[in-house]
């Protein structure tokens, strides 16, 4: 599995020939699946065949997609939609722009994601005392901040790690099983 960082949110995650890319932020990157975190409520229909930007349950080339809408985020301009991917038995869990603290029983659909994508900066997304709340709350082996900006110094600071800059991650499901909440700190290509 190969995870690249592209800036604000969007990420590609590729395994083989297949590829799911998350908030794409130009029409140049391409994925097999695209997912949205945040859309439009006045978002034109119909969708691509490939793109998923809804709450639901999703089966696509044997990869599961479960999408949570925020309720408390969303408003009548946008939704905000939280994916859970579980794909080559490794749960991805994208938080996308985050800003507050979600609740208890949201929390059950996602706990103990295998990697974790999380805004880092703090405003106007989770303020980093949240961000790792939520993170020893959910406890996932590997954190992947997104949203990268002077801000996220203090993120790392909050988690006690002082990773090294990446190009990508490249990992087999092995790799990660004895992790605990390590940061995996990606550079924006």
């Amino acid at each position: 599995m190969i995870v690249n960082y592209f800036g604000q949110n969007c990420f590609r995650l590729q395994s083989g020939e297949k590829s799911i890319l998350i908030d794409p932020i130009n029409n140049r990157l391409k994925g097999d699946i695209i997912l949205k975190t945040i859309i439009p409520t006045n978002l034109p229909l119909p969708l691509l065949n490939n793109e998923i930007v809804f709450a639901g349950e999703y089966d696509i080339q044997d990869i599961e997609i479960y999408g949570f809408q925020l309720e408390k985020e969303s408003t009548e301009k946008f939704i905000k939609t939280v994916f859970k991917i579980i794909w080559e038995d490794i749960k991805f869990v994208f938080l996308g722009p985050l800003a507050e603290m979600p609740d208890g029983d949201f929390l059950d659909d996602i706990e103990e994601p295998d990697i974790l994508f999380i805004p880092s900066s703090g405003k106007p997304f989770i303020k980093v005392e949240d961000a790792v709340k939520l993170i020893k709350t959910l406890e996932p082996k590997i954190i992947i901040p997104s949203f990268i900006d002077d801000g996220s110094k203090e993120f790392f600071k909050n988690l006690s790690q002082k990773p090294q800059q990446e190009e990508k991650f490249v990992f087999k499901k092995k790799d990660i099983l004895n992790k605990n909440k390590e940061v995996v700190f990606l550079k924006s290509l």
